[in-house]
């Protein structure tokens, strides 16, 4: 079979299978089993595809359309601009995500301050520590996360992406950070409500870890035991930057107003839909 028909039939069977932007992800699959980019296949769409190549092509379409997670089968993604290694052990890295770090880095741009601290809670795969240490103008960089299997991960992007200044612990959010303060506490905890997440899309559920998109029965569990715990943790003047659900951003701002926190502004994300939330701590007591 050529290669233009190879490509055109992964398209249609996806598409079949009801997988979301089918032309997208069919390239994808073609382009990785086939080793070539646009340019190429422009070149060769005419000629005939190996063997070995329709093989490899045929195991990833049959992956694919039992909802396997792109990125599972490609092995990495992008985030910022930075390749990220993903499997089973993490959530895969979100578009949307890329906000949160993009209103760090424009926040701190602002502010000029020097020494800066700075501590990603609940870390995953990693992809907002490893991105803000590498375009940031970060002192230090502490990732935290409960999942060993998870900060594997994590550590594993951080050695991709030849960036070595983060520190990364294991810890039952602070437990393992008593006495410890930062300038800054950035996080994309759990948050999805329990009862809703038997009806996420298949790639989500079926695929990604539960632990780290549990957010307990009103998905709020997270974002009260950091509002509760981060005045602890952050120096006076220091700043929160947590993404949030697009419904929760009046629930979250209300937790951080009642542990004292001023000035929290909720944003939107380039959709539109709310999806970051930040705070100043400008308390000089608990």
């Amino acid at each position: 079979m050529r290669y233009k028909e190879s490509l055109k039939q992964v398209c249609e069977r996806l598409e079949k299978a009801g997988i979301p932007e089918p032309d997208w992800d069919a390239w994808y699959l073609f382009s990785h089993a086939a080793h070539m980019n646009r340019a190429a296949y422009f070149m060769k769409q005419a000629e005939e595809m190996p063997s070995d190549e329709e093989l490899e092509l045929e195991r990833l379409t049959q992956a694919r359309e039992k909802r396997i997670p792109l990125q599972h089968l490609l092995g990495q993604t992008e985030f910022m601009g930075f390749p990220f290694q993903v499997d089973g052990r993490v959530l895969v890295p979100r578009q949307d995500t890329e906000k949160l770090v993009e209103l760090v880095l424009e926040d701190q741009k602002n502010s000029q301050q020097e020494n800066t601290r700075l501590l990603d809670m609940c870390t995953g795969s990693g992809c907002i520590a490893v991105s803000l240490a590498l375009l940031g103008e970060f002192s230090e960089v502490v990732a935290v996360d409960i999942s060993e299997d998870a900060l594997k991960v994590a550590r594993e992007n951080a050695r991709i992406n030849e960036c070595s200044k983060i520190e990364f612990r294991q810890s039952n959010l602070f437990e393992a950070l008593e006495g410890e303060q930062f300038e800054m506490i950035v996080s994309n905890p759990p948050y999805i409500p329990t009862g809703e997440l038997d009806h996420l899309m298949p790639e989500v559920r079926d695929h990604d870890p539960w632990l780290a998109l549990d957010g307990k029965e009103d998905g709020l569990y997270f974002y009260r035991r950091l509002a509760e715990e981060c005045p602890r943790h952050l120096v006076p003047g220091g700043k929160i930057f947590w993404e949030i659900g697009c419904d929760q951003g009046e629930a979250v701002k209300e937790l951080l107003q009642e542990a004292g926190f001023s000035d929290v502004k909720i944003l939107p994300d380039d959709t539109g839909k709310d999806r970051v939330i930040i705070g100043d701590w400008l308390c000089l007591t608990d």
